[in-house]
């Protein structure tokens, strides 16, 4: 499949998982446009876009937490993107190794 197959969203963007190709742990949820998803197939540096800042920014680029590409993969539908990368630092903003770091109270239902 290729980039025009994909599912982007109404404003141009697709979901993009990101995960340690080394433990396999689920790093951060991001989104891409076609833009820097061709940008990240190119250069192998993980690249996205800021909803919030309406702009590009590259992993890494201020924080030094670089993550380099090792595969990337699409889901069955084309609307979402899987990235296995080698995580340099952290991949949270928070200073955390993961976004995923705040567990959530539930009442489990059986």
């Amino acid at each position: 499949m290729n980039i025009d197959q994909l599912q982007f969203d109404g404003q141009g963007l697709i979901c993009a998982v990101v995960v340690d190709d080394e433990c396999g742990d689920v790093l951060m949820v991001a989104w891409m446009n076609r833009d820097t998803l061709t940008e990240t197939l190119e250069t192998g540096r993980m690249v996205y876009w800021s909803r919030s800042r309406q702009e590009r920014w590259r992993k890494g680029d201020t924080s030094g937490d670089v993550q380099h590409v090792r595969s990337a993969a699409l889901d069955c539908d084309g609307d979402a993107l899987l990235f296995r990368v080698e995580q340099v630092g952290v991949a949270c903003h928070t200073g955390e190794r993961s976004c995923f770091h705040r567990p959530l109270a539930f009442e489990p239902v059986d």
